[in-house]
């Protein structure tokens, strides 16, 4: 973890403002996910319906990922980073270090689609 605040390819690459508002969407993905759980056993949803828990899944995994590596899966596949106030971007200069990010956010990707998978086909076969 990046305790500076400075910019590092392929490690962090937002500050405290748009890691809180990863922190958000990781936990309001987490409750739908929840709410999913809950829910639709209880109406007796059809077990394919239950395959929409896949998308708050894999957001909440990949949501909870950004907030705790301070590292934006977005502004790494686009090759920029922020550490002042939400908006404002600055673009990463070097492409090395462009590839770094672009490659850990793949890497996050992956990892929050195999645990929305993961999620979505325990609940199917329940």
């Amino acid at each position: 973890m990046n305790t500076k605040g400075d910019y590092i390819p392929g490690t962090c690459n937002i500050g405290p403002a748009e890691t809180k508002a990863r922190k958000n969407v990781a936990i309001i993905s987490s409750i739908i996910s929840v709410g999913i759980l809950l829910i639709f056993p209880l109406i007796n949803a059809d077990k394919i319906l239950r395959l929409v828990l896949f998308f708050p899944a894999t957001s909440a995994g990949i949501g909870f990922q950004q907030w705790y590596n301070h590292f934006c899966v977005s502004f790494g596949l686009k090759g920029v980073f922020n550490f002042g106030a939400i908006g404002k971007t600055f673009t990463v200069e070097q492409q090395e270090n462009f590839k770094k990010d672009r490659s850990k956010a793949q890497k996050m990707i992956l990892i929050g689609i195999a645990f929305g998978l993961i999620i979505s086909i325990l609940f199917y076969l329940v």
